[in-house]
């Protein structure tokens, strides 16, 4: 017997108890084989979890394909509850919205976004209502509104893959949160790489992502500082207070009178930031916890403190440089758009910033003051320095010295 019909007839024994999944089998072996022998290896498999527990019956010729139901995060609720009620507290649950609230997303190709080939790619693990699914499909995206396969890549949905680092690697990675490139070089990171790749021994202590932001397997990832780095209550230092006022005024979170905005409700939505020190506390709390596993507390609370410093540091300059381009603004050397909140810069408007100017701001604050910290909490001395507090520091030279030269060519 040919070794293709060796395989098939092995799996229609399998299968044997399922007169529907033989059908499936049948025909998709013959259409996505791969897809096939991917549920073949999975845990699924081997308990009985067929194609139409999570796809529905009704689709069973290749005519009615339209009529086959296609996951989203609640189709794993049935089986999976508990990991399901951990994601929806966590970040990740909230991507999609997240995505949604920036404020210049329109102005990008719909093939980006809802197409799902820029930020939607990542963003779209994030929970989408059952109207955006709805809109979706009737806008023609008919594939990627689930949410656990962004990890556990179907139809496998391995464990085991999940728990690799590299499973993080396709979103945390690029312009503004290089956290593989950052983990990857870093001690712990070339630890376990090279535990990985047999050279030291599977019992070396080698923390990957997830063991720093989903212990335990607990799938609810968050961060005590947030994606964005900013925080409230305000701190006791007096300048670190002035300085991240006017950060959080650029992001349109605080008015010139330093009190908040409607926009607060949307950074409170999207848990990109801590928004009470009880909350910020929590999350520290968690971190110092799996940091002792391996380095003693007070070890581990230095560095997480040298974390917060650097944070402060980069608000110092970010401030600086907020505070010139808002200059251009009260003097009419360059126009203020009408969408943006009081007399700020916007943080978030991207490579969509109107003046050269304003997008070295853009690139200061989301790409070389998230290196800083983010190099410094992931322990990569090159990203905290070079990628990170050098880049800003070279970026607001060019700033000042841009609004100088707009300023004596007015």
């Amino acid at each position: 017997m040919k070794p293709v019909t060796l395989f098939l007839v092995l799996t229609l024994l399998l299968l044997a108890g399922s007169s529907f999944a033989q059908d499936c089998i049948t025909c998709h072996y013959q259409v996505t084989p791969k897809a096939v022998s991917d549920w073949q290896l999975s845990k699924h498999s081997d308990n009985d979890v067929d194609c139409a527990t999570c796809h529905g019956d009704a689709h069973t010729t290749y005519e009615d394909y339209a009529k086959v139901e296609l996951p989203t995060y609640k189709t794993c609720a049935q089986c999976h509850d508990e990991k399901t009620e951990q994601f929806k507290k966590g970040k990740h649950a909230l991507a999609w919205a997240a995505m949604k609230a920036m404020p210049t997303l329109h102005a990008q190709p719909v093939a980006l976004t809802d197409g799902m080939k820029g930020c939607g790619g990542c963003h779209k693990q994030g929970i989408k209502t059952e109207e955006e699914i709805k809109q979706l499909k009737a806008e023609g995206s008919v594939f990627g509104h689930a949410s656990c396969d962004a990890c556990h890549t179907r139809h496998t949905f391995s464990v085991k893959e999940a728990q690799q680092p590299q499973a993080c690697q396709t979103c945390h990675q690029g312009f503004d949160h290089p956290q593989w490139e950052m983990y990857s070089a870093s001690k712990h990171g070339v630890r376990f790489l090279l535990k990985q790749n047999g050279t030291l021994p599977e019992e070396t202590p080698a923390p990957t992502c997830q063991t720093c932001h989903m212990p335990n397997g607990d799938h609810e990832v968050r961060t005590a500082w947030g994606f964005l780095a900013v925080r409230l209550p305000m701190p006791e230092d007096e300048q670190w207070a002035k300085d991240r006022a006017v950060v959080l005024q650029a992001l349109g979170v605080l008015d010139p009178e330093g009190q908040p905005t409607a926009l607060l409700d949307v950074v409170k939505g999207a848990d990109v930031a801590r928004l009470t020190q009880e909350a910020w506390q929590t999350e520290r709390d968690k971190m110092l916890k799996v940091c002792s596993d391996c380095h003693s507390e007070n070890f581990a609370k230095a560095e997480l403190e040298k974390g917060d410093d650097m944070i402060r540091e980069a608000d110092n300059l970010m401030a600086k440089a907020i505070t010139t381009v808002a200059g251009l603004y009260k003097d009419g050397i360059i126009e203020k758009p009408d969408a943006y909140p009081h007399a700020f810069p916007l943080l978030l408007t991207f490579h969509d910033a109107p003046t050269v100017v304003e997008q070295k701001l853009f690139e200061m604050f989301l790409e070389h003051r998230m290196r800083t910290f983010q190099g410094t909490f992931h322990n990569n001395p090159d990203y905290a320095l070079w990628y990170g507090w050098s880049a800003m520091k070279r970026t607001l030279t060019e700033i000042e010295e841009l609004a100088l030269a707009m300023r004596a060519g007015k």
